[in-house]
């Protein structure tokens, strides 16, 4: 059994490294913490496994706000045999996401998706769209976090935008918002 299998965050941290994130600059330090830090914000929400390895991963493909790439799409197979399957397809959902389609209408059982690396638009299942909700404000809390800059700049938009994912969101990613953009 190899570490990634009895130990899929250590494989998962070990392939990170291997990619280079503990060397490429982000709020807070590298851009390997804050995947750490956005990890860890999950497990103490009492996000499952998969949601998890999600958050810690979710940088791999870039996403709409972070153009950098760790691994390109032809690697998915890679990143999935350290993470899991379902793990990345979590990644990838969030890395793929247009946000000026899917976060507008991630609240709505019908709100659409773009997939921004092939321009396919989708029905998220409500599942999707609460995985979605949850990956995303613990990434931009973490962010807002470390930067005053990016707090100012987006904090209300922030606010307004967590606010319409309430339905979304559980409890603690609730209360998480409320004490950090009051």
């Amino acid at each position: 059994m190899t570490g990634s299998e009895a130990d899929p965050t250590a494989g998962a941290v070990a392939l990170l490294r291997s990619l280079g994130a503990a060397q490429l600059t982000h709020p807070g330090g590298t851009l390997l913490a804050h995947l750490v830090r956005v990890r860890d914000r999950l497990a103490a929400w009492g996000a499952r496994p998969e949601l998890q390895l999600a958050g810690l991963c979710h940088a791999c493909y870039g996403t709409d706000g972070f153009a950098e790439q760790l691994l390109t799409l032809d690697r998915r197979a890679e990143l999935a045999t350290v993470i899991g399957p379902a793990a990345e397809r979590l990644v990838y959902a969030y890395g793929a996401c247009d946000r000026t389609v899917g976060y507008p209408g991630l609240p709505s059982p019908t709100g659409r998706y773009r997939d921004r690396f092939t321009g396919v638009e989708s029905v998220p299942t409500r599942q999707q769209r609460q995985d979605l909700a949850e990956l995303t404000v613990a990434n931009e809390l973490d962010v807002l976090a470390h930067s005053a800059e990016l707090r100012g700049r987006w904090g209300a938009a922030l606010r307004r935008l967590f606010t319409s994912f309430d339905p979304l969101l559980s409890e603690p990613a609730r209360r998480a918002v409320k004490a950090a953009l009051a």
